[in-house]
């Protein structure tokens, strides 16, 4: 037994006390689970969900699976991620706050569905943690939707704040640049291969923001932009790589013509994930945003500038949105910290949402009066 779950269990609630989610949380902390390397922290949950009642297992891929309630009527998916970036925070309590890698970026949201989906009765539930959402190909979200028949409604985990829902991502596109040239002495007046290669990033940055112009502000949901995460090289040989966000609709063939008509280059594209927006009429947005102001708060709604697996899963076309406790500012850093207070309060959101959810799904279609209109 490793060392993580002998002090674990040394000090675990039972499943039904009160204390209990921040136990899983702190625990889950515990499991380092950097993308690629999710299958210990996945058998963890896995265990925990089966003593809660849920029906678990990890897959082919290494998602980890909890389905609860009865098999007739619709199923909803909640659906987070288990793996992390990379980086160390160690797991410590300062008062309301927990600290420790994925505390914000998903592990809180993944504790709240499980221990929502484990309050839930008459519901058909499936809780799932996706391996491989910190890196480019989200290869078990990817897995997910060609393994597992859509659900009636889906929510993603991530961190929208528990008194918040978001309604889409910017999608996303990487493009590598490499150039290869005979040597140029530093006298010459030609571009060196490393010169080269910061121009190629300043025109990608440049062709993105020519896209709108007038607007300034890169994380806006509507406008693309391009980051540059590496460039290095020397006078012969150079390399770039751009992560670029881009709003639903973008035109990815364009940009590609656009980085491919550089000269003497290679180019290399890691993925293309389009964007994707909810109206607030969804129905996962609108039972979310009821569940909420039950609470006594006033729902906020967001549109992020990253990517998430909502993007992966939208192709299914079911109501969906992303909801989870946590300030989204803290992903990645080496401040991720999430108080205690917000995943109790997320988990009574969804915990509330999902009955009326499944009820709303579960009910005849209208066929009187005036249909809604979908807000983008």
């Amino acid at each position: 037994m490793a060392d993580h779950q002998r002090t674990a269990d040394r000090t675990r609630p039972a499943a039904g006390d009160e204390d209990y989610p921040a136990w899983l949380l702190r625990a889950a902390l515990g499991i380092p689970s950097v993308s690629g390397r999710e299958l210990p922290v996945a058998r963890f949950l896995a265990d925990r969900m089966a003593e809660l009642g849920l029906d678990s297992y990890v897959d082919e891929v290494g998602n980890v699976h909890g389905l609860t309630g009865p098999r007739t009527g619709p199923t909803v998916m909640l659906l987070g991620h288990i793996d992390t970036v990379p980086g160390q925070i160690p797991v410590v309590q300062v008062g309301d706050l927990l600290y420790g890698r994925g505390a914000v970026d998903a592990k809180g949201s993944m504790v709240t569905m499980i221990c929502a989906a484990a309050r839930t009765e008459g519901v058909r539930v499936h809780v799932i943690g996706a391996v491989g959402e910190e890196v480019a190909g989200s290869r078990g979200a990817h897995h997910v939707l060609a393994t597992v028949p859509p659900p009636a409604a889906l929510v993603i985990g991530e961190p929208s704040g528990w008194d918040g829902v978001c309604l889409g991502y910017k999608g996303r596109i990487g493009i590598g640049y490499e150039i290869s040239r005979p040597p140029l002495h530093t006298s010459s007046p030609e571009p060196t291969a490393v010169e080269r290669a910061a121009r190629f990033a300043h025109d990608i940055q440049e062709y993105l923001r020519g896209l709108t112009p007038g607007q300034d502000d890169p994380i806006a949901f509507g406008v693309a932009a391009a980051t540059l995460v590496r460039l290095h090289g020397d006078l012969a040989e150079a390399e770039a790589f751009l992560s670029c966000r881009v709003p639903p609709g973008f035109d990815f063939a364009a940009l590609e013509r656009f980085a491919r008509s550089r000269p003497h280059s290679r180019i290399l594209v890691d993925e293309r994930v389009p964007g994707v927006t909810r109206p607030r009429t969804d129905p996962v947005v609108s039972q979310l945003r009821a569940a909420i102001a039950a609470q006594g708060a006033r729902p906020t709604l967001k549109r992020k500038a990253g990517t998430s697996d909502m993007n992966t899963l939208a192709p299914w076309g079911v109501p969906m949105a992303a909801y989870g406790p946590g300030d989204a500012h803290l992903d990645h850093t080496t401040d991720e910290h999430i108080p205690l207070g917000d995943l109790y309060r997320a988990i009574d959101v969804l915990a509330l949402a999902l009955p009326r959810l499944a009820s709303r799904l579960a009910a005849p279609p209208r066929t009187t009066g005036a249909p809604e209109l979908l807000e983008a």
